[in-house]
């Protein structure tokens, strides 16, 4: 496995330890408009290279780096 891969899949581990499916979240959409919405997935690595997560009202799935749990928000 090579670094950036792990890196990926260290990341993902990582959210998904501290963010139960249903975290309430921020989502930068590709737009800018930000919106509050909620996790239907843990997060995972799609196609072996992008850390990405589901989420509720969102057709398909978002870049991890584009989602912020409410919680870490705050600290």
């Amino acid at each position: 496995m090579k670094q950036k891969e792990r890196l990926n899949q260290a990341l993902v581990e990582n959210w998904n330890l501290k963010h139960p499916v249903g975290t309430k979240v921020t989502v930068t959409k590709d737009d800018g408009t930000v919106i509050d919405s909620e996790t239907t997935s843990e997060a995972q690595v799609l196609g072996g290279h992008t850390p990405v997560i589901w989420l509720e009202g969102i057709r398909g799935c978002y870049a991890l780096d584009r989602v912020r749990a409410k919680a870490d928000a705050n600290e």
